[in-house]
């Protein structure tokens, strides 16, 4: 049963993988991988990193593939793909035209795999007991008016959470009166943890599977219900996340091009897939497609 499962895997990976290939002219270009081996990179927006291990962890675990990591900020990444140091990229939006257009004079077409929805959170210190946001008292607050929020904590002045608030609020960059930045997600989360009052914004996905060495700063900060357009107060749970109802839920993306068929596309398609859906479930994300149930039926024979 186990072999006729990796059959099946294997399979799907390669059926999804000429679905999400890329065209590219130089395909005689020497290549370090295949669909399912070999060595690559894939730059990955840091605040979307621990479910990327997790799945990269499995992928290897399963085939003969080593995948570098290259955690950066959302512009960071951006900007190195554009730059061909690495032919797989994992954001948190998809590209935007300016974007694509380079990619165009390069006769390259990146495929887009959509694979999970994220959030964008609000942490504050357990001491000042708050549980609660309005979505548009942070947004004031970025626009430079004075309220009730003490100060913002980013993990990066050039990261995602950034990017994605700041385009909420009609403002190009982060202010500098209240706001903060640190270099990552964990960061912000000690910082917030050691100082009462202020607001961190980091990805759920960091609250959800905290690595060993954060675990005690999480236990000391709330992940805050946000208010938005509605009078209710949303908690980013799981469900509230898959729905939309929370008001800061972000589908995340796998962008493949290589330009051959290559691990980008191996990846791409086994996160897209089954296990791969299952691993996000299992984080706290919500998958883009609901994993399968096999229900096994057991015959209870009454013994006379």
């Amino acid at each position: 049963m186990k072999k006729y499962i990796k059959y099946v895997v294997l399979i799907s990976i390669v059926v999804f993988a000429i679905i999400f290939s890329c065209e590219k002219k130089d395909k005689n270009a020497p290549k370090s991988d295949t669909i399912l081996e070999g060595n690559t990179s894939i730059l990955v927006d840091e605040t979307l990193l621990p479910i990327v291990e997790d799945q990269a962890l499995v992928f290897q675990n399963q085939y003969n593939a080593k995948l570098e990591l290259l955690p950066k900020s959302e512009r960071e990444v951006v900007l190195d793909f554009s730059e061909d140091k690495a032919g797989i990229i994992v954001l948190s939006r998809q590209l935007n035209k300016k974007e694509i257009a380079v990619f165009n004079q390069k006769k390259i077409k990146p495929r887009t795999t959509p694979f999970a929805i994220d959030a964008v959170t609000f942490i504050k210190n357990k001491k000042s007991n708050d549980s609660l946001i309005a979505l548009k008292d942070v947004l004031d607050f970025l626009k430079g008016t004075k309220n009730n929020i003490k100060g913002l904590v980013f993990d990066n002045p050039n990261s995602s959470t950034a990017s994605y608030l700041c385009k909420l609020a009609g403002i190009e960059t982060l202010p500098t009166d209240g706001v903060f930045s640190y270099k990552t997600n964990e960061e912000v989360i000690k910082y917030v943890s050691q100082n009462d009052g202020m607001i961190g914004v980091v990805g759920i996905n960091w609250i959800s599977q905290p690595k060993p060495n954060i675990k005690q700063y999480i236990e000391k900060v709330n992940v805050l219900s946000v208010r938005g357009d509605d009078n209710d107060y949303v908690y980013p749970s799981q469900e509230n996340i898959g729905t939309r109802k929370y008001p800061l839920a972000r589908v995340l993306y796998i962008i493949n091009c290589q330009g051959y068929e290559g691990l980008g596309m191996g990846f791409a398609s086994f996160i897209a897939g089954e296990i791969g859906q299952r691993i996000i479930l299992q984080s706290g994300l919500s998958p883009m497609r609901e994993p399968s149930r096999n229900i096994i039926i057991r015959n209870q024979i009454e013994k006379k």
